[in-house]
């Protein structure tokens, strides 16, 4: 992650963050789970895009839940 110009946050080293210019995304990462979470479709889909030429990964849907917590998606 880092060689794709993430950050590591320091408080939870599961978290990685990328803010380029008017956007950003989250990569969260939980034992075998990933949550990506951005502003628009595009850094979401360039994100999927590096970690499928990593990692053998399945996108198994929108996430509704996560560690017993609640997502909503808002406008």
């Amino acid at each position: 992650m880092l060689f794709n110009e993430f950050k590591i946050n320091e408080l939870n080293k599961c978290v990685y963050i990328k803010n380029t210019y008017k956007n950003y995304v989250i990569v969260c990462f939980y034992v075998d789970d990933i949550l990506i979470l951005g502003i628009n479709d595009h850094i979401i889909k360039s994100t999927k895009k590096v970690l499928t030429n990593k990692f053998d990964k399945k996108n198994l849907s929108i996430v509704d839940v996560i560690l017993e917590i609640r997502i909503y998606k808002t406008q």
